[in-house]
């Protein structure tokens, strides 16, 4: 039997370091081996790992020497895995006891890992750098601007499935080039470059009106006369400049109509453009009027120059854009927006000094911010000599200076990376906590995806943070910033991201329960079109709001963690219940909902069965139960299997293998586990993803499949049956609640530390499943176990 079929499964990938250095009492745990655990392994694993047999190409009684039973941490931890998940021994043979089962995991923590548990390890941090949604989020906070980091940078790796994991944030010359020059693009635009600014009065052609309210300037016929308005209001008498700007979009064959289009300005004419056919071209015009302060209405009135002239075809003029900016004399100029986030005065000083003194000022409270920790005065001298090389040139502002030091800030590996420090340590001690700055910007990176706020670093700054850490995880989870860790850590753990761009076929997957495409529809003039066979953008986004809404309730209500499994309730809009096809008043408007559920709800509660998990583990045409079973597997029970080994046949071999007729996902299935090879891992897999074989590939309830009903009934891989995926669920949520409890706080821990867990972890993650098996399994007892933790709240001391 292959290697991979037998070897035990770890959830994450694991380094294999060198084997550890002689330790104290090393004699003492091989002595604690061979007295207490080579009998539990003797009774329960030697059938097939000893006594001559070696599954796996491993044994037992073959590990003689010191090197073999302490030497292999990574090992161990396989073992411990695989046992506390029931994986092994496999069904049907010897399973140890609770007391042999707990002697075998206190002597794999103590002997072959080498832990106390009393002095928990808190692992390695390598130094993180700013992902993509980090980025973004921190210069919106820091800097006041929205800046596209998804098209302007590159995307971040992935690693132990999320994508801030500090082994793979790699920084390459290109990556460098696009953050020199993201830092240069927002320092151009956040920082003001002077004290006032011109005025701006801004809307899009959608936004002006016609009287009743119906209709905008986005198309307009040249056929149709039609008049659009917008209010504009003015605090200061002055001249303002009226822009305009319109399209002309004729499609096909040139056209003789003509209009005009006029602008008026509280009733009074300001010019007049004729427009005659063109194929989207695009025009601008701008005049100059007095305006008192108040409100004015300007005005877009199109008219036919030919009102006779009967219609041939499309002929549109689109107010793409109307602005007002005024006044244009410079001593009516406001204060220029955000001029008040980077600097304390309406105006700079004059004197040299004086305004050097401002410099420092200015860029020590953003350096501090932008760092997240205060600097040294040696790096703010550097910052404010920059700035002053810049402003003491003749024709620059003092506040261009300023922008060009900042522009050095955002692309300073301090910004760019999270650098951390730690408190200092006793003499001799392998462990310090981190300073309370980088626990500041372990919790906010954590829950907000972006710096501390003044709270946070208020509180570190007197060392008050950690006297104040429930105080401040509440308040963090009630801010709405917290959505940034409900959708990045529910889309990368439950999939939810994929459903933005999964391949699904609607038309072909429904074809294979027996419904026909609808008849193609016709819109306007045009000709009849199909339906779209793909998701729809609002399905997409209604897919994913559900899940993200479904967690975000159990996250901020401190609801249980087995509801992600199972629950009596749901969250729908119009479009996702239209979507599932559930009666048209079941919830209304484009708002999630809380829906309770009947008892007999055949999809139920839980992120299982939800539209955008189905969808992402199946194929563009049809289900597979395969992916559908591997992610049960991997994300809810911690037990993956391994990947299959290089001469496994492919599910289409055995679905041809089968005759010409089309065989359910059941045949094809059961034909592939004939295969030895296959049968080991598909035997764990299988059942699981044909339990949800009543969904399809788009996620719809179904009874049928190729003229044929659906049998959801299984086999859990430890053994227990049942009916359907209601049935299953409840054996997850019972049976196994300590395999979800552990999954899921890896998969927090993985995700708050941006790193995977090592077999050195292994106390502190026990901890916190412990603690939630003592209290119901709230969702605040895993965040807090997390961030209360040694590898949360500690760091290694290097050497």
């Amino acid at each position: 039997m292959h290697r991979a079929a037998c070897a035990p499964a770890s959830t994450a990938p694991v380094t294999h370091a060198a084997a550890p250095a002689a330790r104290a009492g090393d004699a003492s745990a091989v002595a604690q081996f061979y007295r207490t655990v080579a009998p539990i392994l003797k009774e329960h694993c030697y059938d097939c790992h000893g006594g001559g047999v070696t599954k796996a190409d491993f044994a037992f009684d073959e590990l003689t020497s010191r090197d073999d039973l302490l030497g292999q941490p990574e090992f161990w931890l396989k073992v411990l895995r695989n046992t506390r998940s029931h994986l092994m021994p496999p069904p049907g043979e010897s399973t140890p006891t609770a007391v042999q089962q707990a002697a075998l995991e206190n002597w794999i923590v103590t002997g072959a890992f080498g832990l106390d548990p009393a002095q928990p390890d808190p692992g390695h941090i390598t130094v993180r750098r700013l992902n993509r949604t980090d980025y973004r989020n921190t210069i919106r906070d820091l800097v006041g601007t929205e800046f596209d980091s998804e098209h302007a940078l590159a995307a971040d790796d992935i690693g132990y499935g999320f994508d801030h994991i500090g082994d793979v944030l790699s920084l390459s010359p290109m990556r460098m080039e696009k953050l020199i020059a993201a830092a240069q693009s927002i320092a151009r635009v956040g920082v003001p470059a002077e004290p006032t600014a011109i005025s701006e009065f801004f809307a899009l052609g959608k936004a002006f009106l016609t009287d009743d309210g119906t209709k905008n300037g986005d198309p307009m016929s040249f056929y149709q006369e039609k008049t659009v308005a917008r209010t504009f209001t003015t605090t200061i008498a002055g001249d303002y400049r009226v822009i305009m700007a319109t399209s002309v979009d004729g499609t096909g064959n040139p056209d003789p109509a003509t209009c005009s289009g006029t602008v008026f300005c509280d009733g009074k004419e300001v010019y007049t453009q004729d427009y005659a056919w063109a194929d989207c071209m695009f025009f601008t015009n701008e005049r100059t009027v007095r305006l008192e302060p108040g409100d004015h209405k300007l005005e877009f009135r199109l008219k036919p120059l030919d009102p006779a002239l009967k219609q041939r075809g499309k002929m549109d003029l689109k107010l793409v854009w109307m602005q007002l900016v005024g006044p244009l004399e410079r001593k009516a100029w406001a204060p220029a927006p955000g001029y008040e986030r980077f600097f304390s005065r309406p105006r700079p000083p004059e004197a040299p000094a004086e305004r050097r003194d401002y410099a420092r000022e200015v860029l020590g409270r953003f350096a501090v911010k932008a760092y997240r920790r205060p600097i040294t005065d040696a790096l703010l001298d550097r910052l404010v000599a920059l700035a002053e090389n810049v402003y003491s040139s003749p024709g620059t502002t003092f506040e261009t200076g300023i922008s060009r030091a900042i522009v050095a800030i955002l692309a300073s590996p301090r910004f760019l990376f999270r650098f951390e420090e730690g408190e200092p340590a006793a003499a001799g001690a392998r462990t310090a906590p981190v300073d309370e700055y980088s626990l500041a910007s372990r919790l906010s990176y954590f829950l907000w995806s972006t710096m501390p706020d003044d709270a946070l670093v208020k509180l570190a700054s007197t060392g008050s943070l950690r006297k104040n850490l429930p105080a401040e995880v509440r308040r963090m989870l009630a801010d709405p910033k917290c959505s940034a860790f409900i959708e990045n850590f529910s889309g990368q753990w439950l999939l939810s991201r994929e459903v933005a761009h999964v391949a699904v076929n609607r038309q072909i997957v429904l074809a294979r329960e027996g419904i026909k495409p609808p008849e193609p529809v016709r819109r306007g003039f045009g000709p009849r079109v199909a339906v779209p066979t793909d998701l729809t953008p609002d399905e997409r986004a209604a897919l994913k709001g559900e899940v993200e809404t479904y967690f975000g309730h159990v996250v901020r209500e401190n609801r249980p963690v087995l509801e992600l499994i199972d629950s009596d309730y749901a969250f729908l809009n119009q479009t996702l219940a239209t979507y599932y096809g559930l009666p048209a008043d079941t919830a209304k408007g484009p708002e999630m909902r809380r829906i309770t559920l009947s008892v007999d709800d055949p999809r139920g509660g839980g992120v299982i069965t939800m539209g955008s998990t189905l969808a992402v583990t199946s194929n563009p045409t049809r289900t597979s139960p395969v992916k559908r079973g591997k992610w049960i597997l991997e994300n809810i029970l911690g037990a993956p299997a391994p990947p299959p080994p290089p001469a496994v046949p492919s599910l289409e071999a055995s679905e041809k293998s089968l005759g010409g007729r089309a065989p359910t996902q059941r045949e094809v299935l059961a034909k592939h586990r004939e295969d030895p090879l296959c049968a080991s891992c598909h035997n764990r897999m299988d059942p699981l993803g044909l339990a949800l074989e009543n969904f399809n590939a788009l996620g719809l309830y179904r009874t049928q499949e190729l003229d044929q009903p659906i049998d959801s009934a299984g086999e859990l891989f430890s053994g227990e049956p049942f009916k359907n995926v209601r049935e299953l669920k409840r054996i997850l949520t019972t049976s196994h609640a300590r395999e979800f409890y552990a999954t899921l706080t890896e998969k927090i821990m993985i995700y708050a530390l941006g790193r995977g867990v090592e077999y050195y972890d292994i106390p502190a993650l026990d901890k916190i499943v412990a603690r939630l098996e003592q209290n119901g399994g709230q969702f605040s007892d895993l965040l807090m176990g997390v961030i209360e933790s040694a590898p949360f709240q500690q760091r290694r001391i290097t050497p």
